[in-house]
């Protein structure tokens, strides 16, 4: 388990720019976790190959679900059959939040699901249960 969001290597897979800063913002100067500790894939293209190439195993993957080559669902699949990475939390980010569309996810193998917009003031501690094992699905 993990005690401190500081501590924690996250990697952000997002094919949105705004939405990439939002998330540097959010995680860097709203819950102080360092640079360093955040890897942003602006695409999905080549995922498994960069994924093994970083550096530090992340602990926290966050995927957004409309993205091209492969959507949020493609890589999760990717990464639940890669044993190395099998037991790497995995958040979607998503603005689909009907009640089908978080049917899918849950029932896909995500371990959470966070609505965006994403909020200054409630997504760092979504993230912290996460980091804790705790399954979070937020839809606000």
């Amino acid at each position: 388990m993990i005690t401190s969001l500081k501590t924690v290597q996250f990697l952000y897979v997002e094919d949105d720019q705004f939405s990439r800063e939002v998330m540097r913002m959010i995680l860097t100067i709203a819950s102080g976790v360092p640079q360093n500790n955040l890897v942003m894939f602006e695409d999905s293209a080549s995922f498994m190959a960069r994924l093994k190439a970083l550096p530090i195993r992340p602990n926290v993957i966050m995927l957004d679900i409309h993205m091209k080559p492969d959507n949020g669902f493609a890589l999760l699949r990717q990464i639940r059959a890669d044993s190395d990475y099998a037991d790497v939390r995995v958040i979607a980010l998503t603005a689909s939040v009907m009640n089908e569309d978080i049917k899918q996810l849950r029932h896909s193998g995500f371990d959470g699901a966070v609505a965006k917009p994403l909020g200054v003031a409630t997504f760092p501690e979504l993230l912290a249960r996460v980091t804790r094992g705790e399954p979070v699905w937020y839809i606000s």
